[in-house]
Parts: C-alpha cells; structure tokens; sequence
C-alpha cells in the first residue's frame, strides 16, 4: 500500500491519477477537505481508503503492509501569516510521519519547495551542505527549510526524499484560488477580460513582465515522484525544476498563442507587503536529479501551456 497526503490536492491528486494510470489502485489518500472545492479531484480516483490527515499519525501502526509514504500535503500559501499554524502542519507533522517511516523502513518522500533558497543569493543548487545558508524570504518557505535542517541534522537525508518543488502548474490546481498558476489565472482573464494583468517590477534589471520562474509541468512532475518511488535506494534533497528560467511575459504570450489570441498585457503595481518577499528569479539546478538517473525530457514551457489550455482549461476544467 502507498498513503498519499495531500491527496485531494494539487500535486497529491495528479500523482493518485498518474499511479492509477500505471495500474497501482492500493491507496490509502490522506487529506483535510476543507470548504474548498479540492474534494473534487477525489472522484476520478481509484483508491483503497480516504482519512483525514489528523487520523493517519494514530491509525498508522495498524498497517504492516506501507511501501511508501508521499508526504505531498502542506499549508502551500506563501502568503500565510500564522506561523503556529505553518509549524504544526507543514513542520511538526513531517517530523512526525518521518519519525514513524525511518523507524519501520517504510520508504519516505516529502515535498520541500524551492521557497527555501529566499532570494536566490546562494544560487539554487540542492546541495544540502548549503541547507543552514539559506534564507527563506516567508514563514512557508522556513516552515520547509526547518525540516530540511532537521533531516539534514539528523542524517535522515541518507535514507528519505526531499523534492524542493518549483513553479508547478497544471490540471487539478483549480481549488486553490490566490495560489493556482499564472497560467490559469490568465485564461479566466482571458476569457473574461481579454486580457492579463502581470505585476509591474521594482527592480532596475528586470523589465515589467521580465522577472524570471522556472515554471514546471505537472505531468513532469508525477514523473519524477514516481522515479524516487522506484528507486528506493536513492536519498537526498533534489530540485524538480526544468532548468531553464522563463519570464512571466513568455508564460502569458504562450497563453494568448495557445487561444489563437494577440497578447494583451497590462502592468500593474504590486501591493506593498509583497514587495520586500517577492522572487525576482528561480532556476532549478537540476545536475543532481540527472546524476541520480532521471533522463526524462521536459515539456517546454510553450509545449506546456499548450496541453494545459487546449485540453483542459478550454475543455471544461477536465481532471488530469
């Protein structure tokens, strides 16, 4: 059996469909459905049980039969501001879970985010002697980076998974309003507005629209999950990016090109709190992810945005 956390989610569902896909149905899908409409990305899946995350830490000794455990839930807002709350779920009960994997030698793969690498000062190679440099630039980000320190100090990175996740966009993302990807806020605006609305820049070297994300598909990125959870022998902290850094304006042009549209960008200011947190540039070096063997291609980002319009937004918010 394979337990899931943040199941219902963005990353969480796309990775249930992709292992129902390939034929593994013995999931036990762990989550907390809120008032948000995530609930939805549960019905197209095939899976043994469901429980709520608050359950899984006291039911988990009943099960002698756990392969692995993807630990892909997380309060995921950058802009959350409840530091207790960001400790407790995306801290304190990765700990937990970790604690309870190593003890059993039930494989562990945690979602990390390249929110840990702050600004970028150090660069983003996953180096993991890098780990206590690192400057997170909002409490989510830190919520991350303290277990990966954690991990690190305790030597547990020799024997679990941590996947320092980029801009990920894609199918099932829909429930998670301010959060969801450019790329799905611009065909609502599109469709609604003919239009998009980009933040202006508060920095001489990058041109309004110019400022710079590794944006990554989530097609890609149940691929590389999975390549962990068939090689359990490999461990470590590990970029999924594609390598490659694209502009928002790039992102937006490809939008309207995939709606046969010309771009029609409007630059606006950004609001005041966002400004001193605000990455101005992300690239995944992904040197490590390759040298432990993932040779898969990704989607480029015009290849991306294509499949995602075309056959999904534009098909009726269809479920990846």
């Amino acid at each position: 059996m394979i337990i899931i956390t943040g199941a219902a989610g963005f990353i969480g569902s796309s990775l249930a469909s992709y292992l129902n896909r390939q034929g593994i149905n013995d999931l036990l899908l762990v989550d907390s459905l809120d008032k948000s409409d995530k609930w939805k990305n549960l019905r197209q899946l095939s899976f043994s049980d469901y429980i709520d995350k608050t359950k899984l830490p006291e039911i988990l000794p009943k099960f002698s039969n756990i392969q692995a455990i993807l630990h892909m839930g997380a309060c995921s807002a950058t802009t959350e501001r409840d530091s207790a709350y960001l400790m407790e779920n995306n801290y304190r009960y990765t700990l937990e879970l970790a604690e309870y994997c190593l003890t059993k030698r039930i494989q562990f793969i945690y979602a990390s985010s390249a929110a840990t690498y702050g600004g970028g000062e150090l660069g983003y190679a996953d180096d993991e002697n890098q780990l206590p440099q690192l400057q997170p630039l909002n409490m989510y980000g830190y919520s991350k980076q303290l277990f990966d320190l954690k991990a690190r100090r305790e030597r547990w990175l020799e024997k679990i998974v941590g996947l320092k996740f980029f801009n990920v966009f894609g199918p099932n993302e829909y429930h998670k309003g301010d959060m969801a990807s450019v790329v799905y806020k611009s065909f609502l605006q599109i469709r609604e507005l003919h239009q998009v609305r980009l933040f202006k820049s508060y920095r001489p070297e990058y041109k309004d629209g110019e400022q710079l994300r590794d944006f990554i598909y989530i097609r890609d990125v149940v691929r590389v999950i999975t390549f962990f959870l068939e090689h359990p022998e490999i461990s470590g902290i590990f970029n999924v990016g594609t390598g490659q850094a694209r502009s928002f304006k790039d992102l937006v042009s490809a939008s309207f090109e995939s709606l046969d549209l010309p771009a029609n960008i409007d630059f606006i200011d950004m609001p005041g709190h966002l400004r001193d947190r605000y990455q101005y540039f992300t690239q995944a070096d992904i040197r490590k992810l390759r040298s432990a063997g993932y040779a898969d291609p990704f989607f480029t980002l015009e290849a991306a945005v294509r499949d995602y319009i075309q056959n999904y937004l534009a098909n009726g918010l269809a479920h990846y």
